[in-house]
């Protein structure tokens, strides 16, 4: 049975940082394709924030870019999002998605969700 357990979410102060860690398990590392974040704000749909290859290739939202960073460890099945100068409006449940492929087929998996709320 796959699972992601997020963890790091809280309230911080505007301008203060979080990491965000996310752990798989029940998938075959060799499997895991793209991981990433997302996050969903109160009244608003679910956006990118970052996403990271099995290359270390990274994406990143607009609103991320020079303020958040995505790394994952494989050997760990994990993968984190490191977020700095963080402001009111990244207020929002962050999500943790891994997507896997084989020959036979692809899987996308979401975590439960971790509450961000930054405010003073």
């Amino acid at each position: 049975q796959v699972q992601l357990v997020e963890s790091g979410g809280g309230l911080v102060q505007p301008g203060g940082s979080l990491r965000l860690s996310c752990a798989a398990s029940g998938i075959i590392v060799s499997l895991i394709r793209v991981m990433g974040w997302y996050r969903q704000a109160p009244g608003k749909e679910r956006e990118l924030v970052a996403t990271i290859t099995g290359g270390g290739r990274t994406n990143y939202a607009d609103s991320a870019k020079g303020r958040f960073t995505i790394s994952r460890d494989d050997a760990k099945k994990t993968v984190y999002l490191l977020m700095n100068n963080l402001e009111p409006q990244d207020t929002a449940v962050y999500y943790c998605n891994v997507e896997t492929a084989s020959i036979y087929t692809s899987s996308n998996y979401w975590g439960q969700g971790t509450q961000v709320t930054v405010s003073s």
